[in-house]
């Protein structure tokens, strides 16, 4: 038995669809289980187990473990994540599970400049002094956080703080296909992978690609820090953790400039989504 936690996240429901497609026994946890989980009903065999968990209700993470042999662990990014995640691993070594495969990010490191990375870099070190099996996803940008761009895109810009510096973007359905082959094949599990997507684009190359789909001209407007932080707190409405995270981030690419790297043709014998191929499925979203 797989457990999939984020099984409602776009990265978990790619992952489920993955293993159900393959036939691998999975169970899904989600704190609303009344709610259906896209990719959990239908014809899959055997079918996917929903089940109630809540990273804060230890008792409901114990249950939700019992007879598993693997855990995903995928968490969103806040203050309390490397709490909650340290839990869910203790909890999951107690249960009896052998191998988990988490979600991390780059630059995980104990001095790096993004603090929700200095936060799995601690997640990762906890695991290690576990001792279980695991493998460590380190994706770059999810291209579906591109989707939150719709209503900038729709007064014609886009607002960064990263200048002609390129980006990595990776869709969430090749993490999942990563992450699956992490579970079910031997040879990848164990592993520490970081991941993209086949090219890395810069914002005002982003902007013209919006321009080109949309036919709307889409110019990109660039913001010091201080300037993007304040706009996103002021008129998107970030808490001042989320506005601080995407400010550092997108400075990181600008310090260290980023490029694409080949593990998800090495690892699924394919090239990954490009971001391409991406915006095309979502034009509709982008031309409201």
């Amino acid at each position: 038995m797989i457990v999939v936690m984020g099984a409602t996240g776009a990265t978990g429901n790619a992952l489920i669809h993955s293993l159900a497609a393959s036939g691998r026994p999975v169970r899904a946890l989600t704190r609303t289980p009344h709610r259906p989980i896209p990719g959990t009903a239908g014809a899959h065999q055997p079918p996917v187990e929903v089940q109630y968990a809540d990273a804060t209700d230890p008792r409901s993470l114990h249950t939700a473990f019992e007879g598993a042999g693997q855990l995903f662990l995928a968490m969103a990014n806040g203050p309390a994540q490397v709490e909650l995640e340290t839990r869910v691993i203790d909890i999951a070594a107690r249960a009896g599970i052998g191998h988990i495969v988490k979600i991390s990010a780059p630059a995980a490191e104990p001095d790096s400049p993004v603090a929700v990375s200095r936060g799995h870099h601690t997640v990762e070190e906890h695991l290690r002094t576990v001792g279980l099996t695991h493998t460590v996803l380190r994706p770059y940008a999810f291209a579906q956080n591109l989707l939150r761009l719709a209503p900038s895109v729709a007064q014609g810009v886009i607002l960064g703080t990263t200048g002609d510096a390129p980006c990595n973007y990776i869709d969430c359905r090749d993490i999942g296909d990563v992450a699956a082959a992490a579970l079910t094949r031997p040879g990848i599990a164990g592993g520490t992978y970081t991941l993209t997507g086949p090219e890395a684009v810069s914002y005002p190359e982003l902007a013209s690609r919006l321009t080109a789909l949309t036919g709307r001209r889409i110019r990109y407007v660039g913001l010091t820090p201080d300037e993007l932080r304040d706009h996103l707190i002021r008129n998107a409405h970030m808490p001042a953790w989320l506005a601080d995270h995407v400010t550092e981030i997108q400075q990181l690419s600008v310090t260290r400039p980023e490029a694409p790297t080949t593990t998800v043709s090495d690892i699924l014998g394919r090239p990954p989504r490009t971001l391409d191929a991406f915006l095309h499925e979502h034009r509709a979203h982008f031309r409201r």
